[in-house]
């Protein structure tokens, strides 16, 4: 019997995967692996998600040793020479059928579709599988045929439509007899030019994954509405990093919260239903990339917007970017993800509407600082994110929404809890201090001045976008 591929990209498991699944039922799997980075790090990734990625490699070729399939790793350095590179490994190993899961990003939709387009002149045969969400883009539809522009109606259609075989997991393959086929050992990690931060906070692989569901499901899920906006705590389930490389599916979390809430998703326990919601959400913004691909070049989601009149401000930038804007709670939050490669969500919605709209500082280049530096750096989701904050993107935030630092600060770490971990100067502040710090506590801190005062530049960002005219 002839072997099968299984081509692994951001889907690093053996459970509940759909083209392993499939690959499993034709025969004996040989995996591969085409590291590619000269591309990903075009498209933004650093050293966080790229170290991340090899660990996550390197546990996954465990998990298929245990299952005796082998893994190949081939290098390229760009996603055109996948067709060639996979043909060539058809080749070597007598392979007749390759199996992938699907991705939506366009230049990731060009790459499958010319593999698919190869493999079949060659004779061989090429699949791509839905796996990565509940309904692969483009089976939601509005009623006009169109995808959804706005997350509330996508929601509802989602939770309507949604069935129990589309959450059906696939089980893990069994062991095949060992094949004549050895795997190749695995590079060492990348050398990138700079060194990934905080590596023990994540550690790699679909068993850490499994454990960070089990215990956020058990101890922090049912409080998770109550207390997901509080930075100081730890209050989200922090699965982000492993949805996005697919070290868990989103259907293993879905039925586990099936399990959790009485078979319900929709509704039940306020704390489940809100994280469902944010599973639902980062679908959503996968069906955008693929049905306005626009979004995945460079482009805003909403045409009249990138007709906004953006500052060109390098000194503002930076202290955003260093953490320095004289803002504590922007300052601890951009000095989180830059000495951890992550951050809380409330206070991503904070920062990038800081940059976008205090700022006036064109989005895209917030879009890329967060991608360099995130652990879970994802390219739907952070463009969607930001997009949303700078009211350029689908459902997005109106463009007279500006968020007070201060008041948010007040809402959301009213003791400065936060703010004293990663603004250590501030710490010794009573907690007023640490949220609004006056200008003689800021002297005897050397904290700096505010970059810009909210109320001047809440104005100047309303007056940018009421300068457009709407599509």
């Amino acid at each position: 019997m002839t072997c099968v591929l299984m081509w692994f990209r951001s889907d690093l498991r053996v459970h509940d995967n759909t083209a392993l699944a499939a690959a499993a039922r034709q025969g004996p799997v040989v995996a591969v692996f085409l590291r590619c980075l000269p591309q990903w790090q075009r498209h933004g990734h650093g050293a966080n998600k790229l170290d991340f990625w090899h660990r996550g490699v390197s546990a996954l070729r465990r998990e298929l040793a245990g299952l005796n399939i082998p893994l190949l790793h081939r290098d390229i350095e760009a996603y055109d020479q996948a067709p060639t590179t996979l043909l060539a490994l058809a080749r070597e190993t007598g392979a007749q059928r390759l199996h992938f899961n699907r991705e939506y990003p366009l230049d990731e939709q060009r790459r499958d579709q010319t593999v698919i387009t190869d493999f079949e002149r060659a004779g061989l045969s090429a699949r791509g599988h839905h796996d990565a969400t509940a309904f692969a883009p483009g089976e939601l539809l509005t009623g006009n045929g169109g995808y959804y522009r706005v997350f509330t109606p996508f929601a509802k259609a989602w939770h309507r439509q949604l069935s129990a075989e589309r959450l059906t997991l696939h089980d893990t393959p069994p062991p095949q007899s060992p094949p004549a086929i050895a795997s190749d050992p695995l590079p060492p990690s990348p050398h990138l030019g700079e060194q990934p931060v905080a590596t023990e906070d994540w550690p790699a692989g679909a068993e850490p994954a499994a454990d960070r569901l089990e215990r956020f499901l058990r101890f922090r899920g049912r409080h998770y509405a109550r207390q997901r906006d509080i930075p100081a705590i730890q209050g989200t389930s922090e699965l982000s990093p492993y949805l996005a490389l697919g070290m868990v599916s989103h259907r293993q979390c879905l039925q586990a919260v099936l399990g959790e809430n009485h078979g319900r998703l929709a509704e039940g326990d306020a704390g489940l239903v809100a994280w469902v919601n944010e599973l639902v959400w980062r679908e959503f913004y996968q069906h955008v990339a693929a049905g306005f691909p626009r979004v995945c070049q460079h482009r805003a989601f909403q045409r009249h917007t990138e007709y906004v009149a953006w500052r060109n401000d390098e000194a503002g930038f930076r202290a955003w970017c260093e953490g320095r804007t004289g803002y504590p709670l922007v300052d601890a939050a951009m000095r989180q993800l830059v000495q951890t490669g992550w951050m809380h969500n409330r206070l991503r919605m904070i920062t990038a509407m800081f940059l976008s709209k205090h700022l006036l500082i064109d989005w895209r280049r917030g879009e890329s600082f967060f991608l360099h530096h995130l652990v879970d750096g994802e390219f739907c989701a952070n463009n969607g994110g930001w997009q949303w904050a700078a009211s350029t993107g689908t459902d997005a935030a109106p463009y007279f929404r500006v968020f007070n630092p201060t008041t948010q600060s007040s809402r959301f770490d009213s003791e400065g809890a936060f703010i004293a971990k990663f603004v250590p100067e501030l710490a010794a502040l009573p907690p007023k201090g640490r949220l609004a710090p006056s200008a003689e506590q800021r002297q005897q801190t050397h904290y700096p001045p505010p970059v810009v005062d909210h109320k001047v530049a809440r104005l100047r960002a309303i007056d940018a976008f009421k300068a457009l005219k709407p599509d």
